[in-house]
């Protein structure tokens, strides 16, 4: 049984790779915090898309995020251009913290453990 596979699916997966460049690019031109794009969901119309990142320092995540908006357009262009496509979505950035609730849940896990004398 073959799966099959959404546009909007391989859509997804093209706009988080060139956009993980385009991404990384600018913010070694402007200093901005390190972030990486963790996911891209594309509506089915193809109007909008989310962009979700993660930040190497969570704190300056909302940061990075505020600093992606205002380049939107420039990527929109960008993205258009490099796949040929002629319909690109408006892109909207936005945190992704699941990365830092993982890591504070294996921490509990962690400390807790250590506290357990029987483990």
């Amino acid at each position: 049984m073959r799966k099959s596979f959404h546009r909007t699916d391989r859509l997804s997966a093209q706009f988080r790779k060139e956009l993980g460049a385009l991404v990384h690019a600018l913010v070694r031109e402007e200093g901005l915090p390190m972030v990486s794009v963790s996911d891209v969901e594309v509506t089915r119309d193809l109007a909008h898309a989310k962009v979700f990142v993660t930040a190497l320092q969570p704190e300056r995540g909302q940061e990075a995020v505020k600093a992606l908006q205002t380049h939107a357009g420039e990527f929109r262009r960008e993205l258009g251009r490099m796949l040929k496509i002629r319909q690109v979505p408006e892109l909207r950035f936005h945190y992704d913290d699941s990365v830092d609730r993982g890591e504070r849940i294996d921490a509990l896990l962690r400390d807790l453990s250590h506290d357990d004398p029987s483990a």
